[in-house]
């Protein structure tokens, strides 16, 4: 296995829980901080130079009504405009749970220029990837959906970049829905999660309670589901679905989130676990409950969550600093 190494402590003036990442247009590593380990910390999208440098971008807007924000999964669209999934109700907060949106946020250097809301009222929007004129939301829980088996549905969401103030009713009357799932894992009632593009341009999908990773074949225009296929699933080399990125050789990398643990998808459809840790503090480079990986500069950059504890989870607490691992592969 591979040994993880420090990336970054990451300023605890502003980050407590890092999460989502995407690459700018200048080759710099943009971070989504939701910090839920501290309520009290705005959340804010981080910029980190290629010397490691680091600086708070922005704070994410909040909803006017509730007061809050909380980005997790973000992406560049092709005019460079930030699409930002904002997820308060992860905290399980009865008040925020259907608050979620999708702001599109324009930036003029540092300043905020415009903000757009496509869409709010949803549940528990997670992770989001652009292609074309859409883009592709996994919502992690559809709680009002009762299905037969009484176990959790969840979703993907498909929405237009250009559109505006869609609300969502977080059930199957939404027409932006464009693929339902059902997580059978008693053990563990959470849905669909990472999700990436692979290099023929099939939707790899997450189903983070059961280790599945689905491939959903898409029509040409991007706005519906032909084929959803159980691609792969091998619970010993991959417990649990979080974020996903892809590499130049079209190997798949997904955080296991539970399992404070890696794993790498083949072409083929192999799972090899490739990096693992035991429960730890992070600060020397240990996986302390990676959420979301990236492909950055020939290696694997992983951002660690570390804050749900549970028995399903390697993880016993959280720590401050946050912080990132890296991986050369």
């Amino acid at each position: 296995m591979l040994t993880p190494k420090l990336f970054t402590l990451l300023p605890e003036e502003y980050v407590s829980t890092p999460d989502g990442m995407e690459i700018d247009k200048d080759g710099n590593l943009i971070l989504s901080c939701p910090n839920f380990a501290d309520m009290t910390m705005k959340s804010c999208v981080v910029i980190i130079d290629r010397d490691k440098n680091i600086r708070k971008w922005f704070d994410v807007p909040v909803n006017p009504k509730t007061g809050e924000a909380r980005s997790m999964g973000i992406a560049f669209g092709p005019d460079g405009d930030l699409y930002i999934v904002d997820n308060p109700g992860w905290t399980g907060r009865e008040d925020l749970v259907f608050t979620g949106r999708i702001l599109r946020v324009r930036m003029n250097g540092d300043n905020i220029e415009k903000v757009t809301v496509v869409a709010d009222g949803m549940e528990h929007p997670n992770g989001i990837r652009i292609k074309g004129n859409n883009m592709y939301v996994t919502q992690s829980t559809l709680e009002k959906v009762r299905t037969e088996s009484g176990k959790l549905m969840s979703c993907v969401y498909r929405f237009a970049l250009d559109d505006e103030n869609i609300h969502v009713t977080n059930t199957l009357a939404d027409p932006n829905i464009i693929e339902t799932f059902i997580t059978q894992n008693p053990k563990c009632q959470y849905g669909v999660d990472g999700i990436v593009f692979d290099r023929e341009g099939r939707l790899i999908i997450g189903n983070f309670g059961d280790g599945a990773i689905h491939r959903l074949y898409l029509s040409e225009d991007g706005m519906k589901v032909e084929k959803n296929e159980l691609w792969c699933c091998d619970p010993e080399n991959l417990l649990t679905t979080d974020g996903m990125t892809i590499d130049p050789d079209g190997n798949i990398y997904v955080a296991d989130f539970s399992a404070n643990a890696i794993g790498r998808i083949s072409p083929d459809g192999v799972i090899m676990r490739i990096a693992q840790s035991p429960d730890c503090t992070g600060f020397d480079g240990g996986l302390d409950e990676p959420g979301e990986p990236i492909y950055y500069q020939g290696k694997l950059v992983i951002s660690c969550f570390d804050l749900v504890v549970d028995d399903q989870k390697v993880n016993t607490c959280h720590e401050m600093p946050a912080t990132m691992s890296v991986l050369e592969i």
